[in-house]
This record gives structure tokens, C-alpha cells and sequence, in this order.
């Protein structure tokens, strides 16, 4: 864990209602209190009071803002003001996201189809990479915040630490790559991929623009360097590094043949359950669905749609909430809404828009239930979530 305090830093001094503003926060946090408001007109210095709270705290702190516009605007002021400490900008990675549905009175099934921009991709990987190694951490986030996201114990279980030194069989660690969806570049070397050139393996790690490159001697590695992707250059050479997994819906083998075992269970009842109330294209539409994906994951850990056997591969109960990003943060962690009154009423309208939609997939066999489970958080599971919060 990186041991960094955050230290704010501003040509600007509290003025005006700021100075107090801070310190009743203060004392309210310190003292204890779970729910503030802190109130104030455009232009007023709410961010840079946010900023100021959070230097006095330090605390792992989250803010949720309601569309992405502001949250990027957000992220940018907090990255001025902790220009030493990890500022993240987590949102949903989709430039363009047409859901899978079902309209039934015309039969038409839409495929899921997604464009994924992988800037944003490598922001929300840098968001988790950060929250379980370093304890000043700032994330700023939309709603993305409150839809299911791998589990953190098992994103954190699966990383690899490498140290100089160590031995490592070359053939074996590549596997322990591929686990954890690293992919080997071919043509092109982007984020989320490995290279091997002889005895160096080039390690891309999903979070940053900066490449591992290992340098093994044997069974040996003799060296770690970090180096810029673009250019080549060399920027550090290091003892150890920690690679995090490439998706943060990765589960090990191990997790995966435990899943499939009660999705097979499922696939089973909710077969002979459509066919015993005559429906049986539907029957038949689920388990060969269903007995695909299973394949798939067996292959390679990994399907599309594996989101939709998310209750299986978390090992949660039916009907029991997703892990999201707040998973992530340590129990004593800060929250700030901002612009309450717009981001409250959007966190607490998710869960219904998305059940809707769900329906009619899973009446038409084109889902099993337990694809409900894939879900963001009803206002109840985000309020349970909340340590402490400054409504902005």
C-alpha cells in the first residue's frame, strides 16, 4: 500500500462563507454525522470547499456527479488541485451502447452492440488499480459507480506480483497472463495485451500508457522497467510490480467450473419449467444459449454476456446486490453528491429502467432469471453503502 498523504495545492485561500463552511464539515465528519448538505451558487468555490475537506480528512474519497460532462469537468479541477495524489475519472466506457432486448409484440430480438473507448476503458482501471494499492484516492464518478463491476476481492486475489529476482518458468507465467485476459499482440500492442521478444516479455497493463518490459535470464528475471509506450523510453527501473487482471469480470478457473455446475442446475429447471407451460421454442432457445456460453467459458474464463451469470461467478444468492466501485473503497471512505438534487432521484431510477428491460428477455428464453442479478444497486443497497456523505 503506497503511503501518500493529500496535499492540495492552490494559489487560492478560503474566503467569504468558505473558511466556516469547511470547518462545520469538518466537525460534523470528525464528530461522526453520516448525512451534510453543503449549499451553494454556481461559481461559489463548492469544489475548491470539496477539496479543502478532503485534505483535512484524508480519506479514499468518492464523488458522484450526474452526467459525465460534469464529472470529467470535475475530475479535471480535483487533478489541479492534488496534482500528487491519484485523481480518477470513472463513467461508463461506452461511446455508443445499444442494450440486449426483446420486443415481443413484433419478435424482434436486439443483440447487445457496444462501442467501448478505451481511454475511458484504462481511466476505470486506473480507478481500481489505485483504490487497493494507495490510500489518497479521489475518484470522480456518474452512476457507472452503481452498476455491477467484478468483485474486488477476486480482482485483487488474481493479481500477479513479479519481483526481480524470482524465479518464474516463462511458459507458465504467459498462461498466468492469459488467465487473467491478458492477450498476446499480434498486429497492433494496446492496452489489455502482453508481447514476447525472445527473453523479454513487454507487459501492457489496462490502467496506464506506460508499459512493464521483463527481462528474464533463464527462469530468472534479471529486470523490471517501465517504460512509454509510444516512444520506448525508459522511465523507471523497479523491484516489483503488481499487474491486475485486464477485465474486472475475470474469475478463476477454478470459480468458473464452480459456476457452471449451478448454471447448468438452472439451465435445467428453467427448461422443463417452459416446457411444461408449452412453450417450447423458448425451452429450446434457452439451452442452446445457454449451453454455448457455458462451452466458451470453459474454453477461455471468459463469454460474451458473462455479466449475466454474474450471481454465479461472485457465488451471491439469488436476488443479492452486485459488486460495483463501491466495493472498492475501504469502510471509512467520503462521499460528496454533487448536484444532489439531479444525481439522488438518477442513482434511485436505475434499477427499475433496467428490470423492465430484463422481463421480457428472460419470458422469452432469451435469458435464464438469474440474469436479473446483473444490475445496478437499489437506492436502499447505495444508501446501506454510504459511510459518510456531503450532499452538494
Amino acid at each position: 500500500m503506497i503511503e501518500k498523504k493529500f496535499n492540495l495545492v492552490s494559489n487560492f485561500k478560503p474566503t467569504g462563507d468558505q473558511p466556516q463552511a469547511i470547518e462545520k464539515l469538518v466537525k460534523g465528519l470528525e464528530k461522526g454525522v453520516r448525512e451534510q448538505v453543503l449549499l451553494g451558487v454556481t461559481g461559489s468555490g463548492k469544489t475548491f470547499t470539496m477539496a479543502s475537506i478532503v485534505e483535512r480528512m484524508q480519506r479514499p474519497t468518492l464523488v458522484i456527479a450526474h452526467n459525465k460532462t460534469l464529472a470529467a469537468q470535475l475530475a479535471s479541477e480535483f487533478q489541479e488541485f492534488f496534482p500528487e495524489n491519484a485523481v480518477n475519472y470513472f463513467v461508463s466506457y461506452y461511446d455508443y451502447y445499444q442494450p440486449e432486448a426483446y420486443i415481443a409484440h413484433s419478435d424482434t430480438y436486439i443483440e447487445k452492440d457496444a462501442s467501448i473507448n478505451e481511454e475511458i476503458n484504462k481511466f476505470r482501471h486506473a480507478a481500481t488499480t489505485n483504490l487497493l494499492t494507495r490510500r489518497d484516492v479521489l475518484i470522480v464518478a456518474s452512476v457507472s459507480c452503481i452498476y455491477g463491476l467484478g468483485n474486488s476481492e477476486e480482482y485483487g486475489n488474481l493479481a500477479l506480483t513479479v519481483k526481480v529476482g524470482e524465479k518464474r518458468v516463462r511458459d507458465k507465467f504467459l498462461r498466468q497472463l492469459t488467465d487473467i485476459q491478458y492477450q498476446r499482440s499480434h498486429l497492433e500492442f494496446k492496452q489489455g495485451m502482453f508481447n514476447v521478444l525472445g527473453d523479454v516479455i513487454e507487459i501492457f497493463p489496462p490502467s496506464s500508457d506506460t508499459l512493464f518490459r521483463l527481462e528474464m535470464f533463464g527462469d530468472e528475471i534479471e529486470k523490471i522497467v517501465e517504460t512509454d509506450s509510444f516512444t520506448g523510453e525508459i522511465l523507471q527501473e523497479l523491484e516489483e510490480i503488481t499487474i491486475f487482471p485486464a477485465k474486472h469480470d475475470v474469475a478463476s478457473l477454478e470459480k468458473v467450473q464452480k459456476a457452471i455446475v449451478g448454471i447448468k442446475k438452472e439451465l435445467d429447471e428453467r427448461y422443463r419449467f417452459l416446457k411444461s407451460i408449452g412453450k417450447d421454442i423458448e425451452a429450446e432457445r434457452i439451452k442452446t444459449r445457454t449451453e454455448y456460453d457455458i462451452e466458451i467459458m470453459l474454453e477461455t474464463g471468459y463469454c460474451n454476456g458473462i455479466e449475466n451469470y454474474t450471481r454465479y461467478l461472485s457465488q451471491r444468492e439469488a436476488g443479492e446486490q452486485p459488486a460495483t466501485l463501491l466495493d472498492y473503497f475501504p469502510d471509512d471512505f467520503l462521499m460528496f453528491i454533487d448536484e444532489s438534487h439531479m444525481t439522488v432521484p438518477q442513482i434511485g431510477g436505475m434499477h427499475n429502467g433496467n428490470l423492465s428491460r430484463k422481463q421480457s428477455l428472460v419470458d422469452y428464453g432469451w435469458r435464464m432469471p438469474s440474469a436479473y442479478d446483473n444490475r445496478p444497486l437499489k437506492f436502499e443497497e447505495f444508501e446501506r453503502h454510504i459511510n459518510q456523505v456531503v450532499y452538494v
